[in-house]
């Protein structure tokens, strides 16, 4: 008698596996996290009678030993059920309390993980900035009446993520927590009525779905990420700043696939999920307000920027969908403040000056939309008063500079002790 013995299924080793899953509140809305192995595709379905949603994700397993019911107890959620539904497919059940909800999901990488928003049909409430009473004096006192403020502003990239690196070594993430702790210094000490949050405020890394987590538990009233842009074109340059929504301009789908940490082609298949988030916008009347502080911030920059550097043209207001601006409850903006990859605009950003110009037109933009100023009121940059000269060293910006470069620019840039260093690889 002749046995064949036949290999056993190898699909096993392929599946990417479910490793932990996460949830937290924030408000009317509740962010779930399942951490993954790898990229998945995944389906969807809702069931009535109790109500549930599901989840089932392809060619994957459970991970051994991890937990398989959450109790929430929340107003949306009950609970929620994992289990291996079939031997390719993880199935996660919501239990929910009521059937009135929205929701959006999104894959994210690096690490992956798949992440499920609800909320309620009434969704986050939002108050329009009221416009300020007419004052004939000037605009502290204006300023004094205003309502307090808080905004958070969002240096990009961090701690192993240096973002876009320039030619000739500058990190990214570098040059935009120096802009983002400067605009903190500006809005502070020009109008104290805002206050200022970072989400952070040193060289450290920060998921991108946990950005706007941290304004949200803040209850802010504006969520501003900033950044420096970056292209394959070396020629490119200019400013720009985006809201989101869905664009199929291949150019602002590029800049938010980098920001986004994903493939061109990846980005360009996320348009089947994106309705749910823009429908979740236009509902909470974000979409307008963040259409309004895209505009303040651009014209101040073009203001600020523009008009000194006329080199640095004015590249307007577009919309993308970026990550980190998809879990803001509240109106909130990208900004890409130069191009890294380009030579001339690299030395620009490598310029204590010309990033102090930048937070200032910031601030000022941040300033002007909410207090309404019409855009000839506001304020310009000027250049600030040298201190006068102490005998205490100064810790200069430290650049390693590659020894077959020209040294033809001999000016030290100076900075206060508690400023990060603009390093150059």
């Amino acid at each position: 008698m002749l046995i064949v013995l036949l290999p056993l299924p190898t699909y096993a080793q392929e599946l990417t596996e479910v490793k932990s899953l996460r949830h937290w509140s924030t408000g009317d809305t509740i962010r779930v996290v399942i951490d993954l192995s790898a990229p998945i595709e995944f389906t969807k379905g809702r069931l009535s009678n109790p109500e549930r949603l599901f989840f089932d994700i392809k060619n994957s397993r459970l991970q051994k030993g991890i937990q398989t019911n959450y109790h929430i107890a929340d107003s949306l959620i009950k609970m929620i059920r994992l289990g291996q539904f079939n031997p390719t497919t993880v199935r996660v059940v919501f239990d929910l309390e009521r059937s009135d909800f929205d929701y959006k999901a999104f894959m994210l990488e690096d690490p992956s993980r798949l992440v499920v928003d609800f909320s309620t049909k009434t969704g986050p409430t939002y108050e329009k900035p009221k416009e300020p009473e007419k004052d004939k004096g000037n605009n502290t006192r204006t300023e004094a009446r205003a309502s307090k403020k808080r905004v958070v502003i969002d240096p990009g990239h961090g701690g192993h993520d240096p973002g876009a690196v320039g030619p000739t070594g500058l990190y990214e993430k570098d040059v935009v927590l120096d802009v983002a702790l400067k605009a903190k210094e500006h809005i502070e000490r020009r109008h104290p009525y805002i206050e200022v949050h970072l989400t952070r405020d040193r060289d450290v890394f920060i998921p991108l779905d946990k950005r706007a987590q941290v304004a949200n538990s803040l209850n802010a009233d504006l969520f501003v990420s900033v950044h420096a842009n970056a292209s394959p074109n070396r020629l490119a340059r200019g400013i720009e700043t985006y809201l989101l929504n869905w664009t199929d301009d291949e150019e602002a789908m590029r800049v938010a696939a980098r920001e986004n940490a994903i493939s061109l082609k990846q980005m360009k298949e996320l348009k089947s999920e994106v309705g749910l988030i823009l429908t979740s916008l236009e509902r909470e009347s974000k979409r307008d307000e963040s259409i309004k502080i895209a505009g303040y911030v651009q014209n101040a920059l073009a203001s600020s920027i523009t008009e000194e550097y006329p080199s640095v043209p004015n590249l307007g207001v577009k919309q993308a969908l970026f990550y980190v601006l998809v879990g803001a409850n509240m109106p909130s903006v990208l900004v890409e403040v130069a191009f890294i990859s380009n030579p001339q605009e690299e030395k620009l950003l490598a310029n204590e000056e010309f990033r102090d110009r930048l937070a200032f037109a910031l601030a000022e933009g941040i300033n002007g939309y909410f207090m309404n100023l019409p855009a000839e009121k506001i304020t310009k940059y000027s250049k600030p008063k040298l201190p006068e000269k102490r005998a205490v060293a100064v810790e200069p910006i430290k650049y390693e500079k590659k020894r077959t470069q020209a040294t033809n620019n001999k000016r030290v840039n100076k900075r206060l002790p508690q400023r990060p260093s603009l390093k150059r690889v």
